[in-house]
């Protein structure tokens, strides 16, 4: 099977961002006090944006006022600390330039915040994406399916046409709402398991599998 369009998650899916997460959320979590996370808590905190790896990570006793000025940190802390050991998973630019060759349009929905998502695809794949968009005003935190129908509409497409790709059950929850293939990926953030719970069409083991969908 053929899709016209390929939309990815980004954290897990095509980038191995956890390095840089642990590292900036225990920055921002020693500024503000708190204790430090490891990089398995840190892990069980990732799939749903940054503010809630914040409020995840943060004590119990944290303000919602608190949690959102350590997002703030956070956010200013980004630029400049939440690159150094980012990089693409194995295979992944390779397939993308093929996905590309053969046509497909491509697209980058993540629960990033936008100002993040737009600076790190922009970093490891510049003029590769056609469009790329992370959660903002009108841009609904995923599993909410209107940031994908959005996007989808924007690359001209209809749902029986895309295949989303990510590596956690939000994502494969947003495919379903959406209508699009979910495709699933073993080497990201979350279990296999929970890809398949959440309605995973298809869990490939290496970027490779897209070209054979």
């Amino acid at each position: 099977m053929t899709y016209a369009a390929y939309i990815f998650d980004l954290d897990g899916t095509l980038l191995n961002t956890l390095p840089d997460l642990v590292r900036l959320t225990n920055m921002v979590l020693e500024k503000c006090g708190w204790p430090q996370r490891t990089q398995d808590e840190i892990l069980s905190y990732v799939g749903n944006g940054g503010y809630m790896l914040l409020k995840r990570a943060a004590p119990d006793q944290a303000s919602e006022a608190e949690i959102e000025a350590a997002f703030a940190e956070w956010q200013r802390l980004y630029p400049t600390h939440g690159h150094a050991f980012t990089k693409p998973y194995d295979g992944i630019p390779e397939v993308l330039a093929q996905l590309k060759a053969q046509g497909a349009k491509l697209g980058v929905l993540s629960n990033k915040f936008d100002e993040a998502a737009q600076e790190v695809i922009a970093r490891h794949f510049p003029d590769v994406f056609d469009v790329v968009r992370g959660e903002c005003a009108e841009i609904p935190r995923k599993p909410d399916p209107r940031g994908l129908q959005r996007m989808m509409n924007q690359l001209e497409v209809l749902p029986q046409q895309v295949a989303y790709v990510g590596d956690s059950g939000t994502d494969m929850k947003v495919a379903v709402a959406a209508g699009a293939f979910p495709v699933g990926v073993s080497w990201g953030y979350r279990p296999v398991a929970e890809l398949k719970e959440a309605g995973a069409a298809v869990v490939i083991d290496s970027p490779q599998g897209l070209t054979v969908l």
